[in-house]
């Protein structure tokens, strides 16, 4: 426990020098990296998606690619393609998915054929290619960054491309205080990203992902989450609730964060505090709760409040 919380205050004090005030958001960046889950990172233009997916990135001796996606990104430029050699045997090219942390940035800007190059990869850890299945290294892990779906140029991802998202975070803008602490950070020319270097081996962060399994959840607290999940699917708000991958999804969502808090165990606020970040993405709304201006997020607010809380852990 020691050493992972030793790693773990090391992973946010080096994310700190590039990104400021955002210490909610970097802890949900280390809970879905402990649960060996992919990001969705989505807000706004120029409030740091990508600096904070690479501060990540950078501190984790991994090995490490960005896809800038455009529309005429082709999924063989993902997963890869194969050619002949000079021998005539037909070789593996590697695409950029090859890799341990991978920068999918923008990717609501490329096509929904590209997007679905992606599904393989995110759930199963491998690629296939020309019925062919190439694994990848761990830890692997997806750090998508997308603009709001109403931007001009989006394509909104898929329903199945968002269910395998562990989570969804937003940043925000920052406070005034944060901002003119950013703006001293720059204001000197250079990048405060080009100073992080790794402080984790990718043995460490497997080690970390092993030691979240072995976190302790009730079956009160199983029960509570399949039954958070099941509300979701009966309300008349959703056209579309959390599936079964969300529910072992946050699950393990509330090991991690128990692990974060110093605990063994899981209580049920570990569940009502990863619930919004890990659930409300897969959302689908009705067009009655569109129309009354309705969020995921209050949505969910709402089926929390009816659902029973546990008292009894063991």
């Amino acid at each position: 426990m020691t050493n992972l919380s030793t790693m773990v205050s090391a992973l946010k004090q080096n994310i700190a020098r590039a990104v400021v005030g955002k210490n909610d958001v970097v802890e949900l960046m280390l809970t879905a990296l402990l649960c060996e889950g992919h990001v969705l990172i989505e807000d706004v233009p120029g409030v740091g998606k990508t600096t904070l997916a690479s501060a990540l990135a950078r501190s984790l001796s991994c090995s490490f690619k960005r896809i800038q996606f455009t529309p005429d990104v082709t999924p063989s430029d993902i997963t890869g393609f194969t050619m002949p050699s000079l021998s005539g045997e037909m070789q593996y090219k590697p695409g950029a998915i090859m890799s341990q942390i991978v920068l999918a940035d923008e990717i609501n800007r490329t096509s929904p054929k590209t997007q679905s190059a992606l599904l393989e990869v995110m759930e199963e850890h491998q690629v296939t290619v020309d019925g062919v299945t190439y694994p990848l290294a761990r830890p692997f892990m997806v750090l998508a960054t997308q603009n709001p779906v109403d931007f001009v140029g989006t394509y909104p991802l898929p329903e199945a491309q968002m269910d395998r998202f562990f989570m969804r975070i937003s940043i925000g803008y920052p406070s005034l205080q944060d901002e003119m602490a950013i703006l001293d950070r720059y204001c000197s020319g250079n990048s405060p990203i080009q100073s992080i270097g790794a402080v984790c081996t990718a043995e460490d962060v497997i080690a970390m992902q092993q030691q979240v399994k072995t976190v302790y959840c009730a079956k009160e607290v199983r029960a509570y989450i399949a039954s958070i999940c099941a509300a979701t699917r009966q309300t008349p708000a959703l056209n579309l609730g959390a599936s079964t991958r969300a529910a072992i999804a946050l699950i393990r969502a509330a090991q991690a964060n128990a692990l974060l808090c110093g605990r063994d165990y899981v209580i049920p606020e570990d569940v009502q505090h990863l619930a919004p970040s890990v659930l409300c993405h897969r959302f689908v709304l009705s067009a009655e709760a569109r129309m009354r201006g309705l969020s995921s997020e209050q949505v969910l607010s709402e089926i929390l409040s009816t659902v029973r809380i546990p008292v009894r852990l063991k």
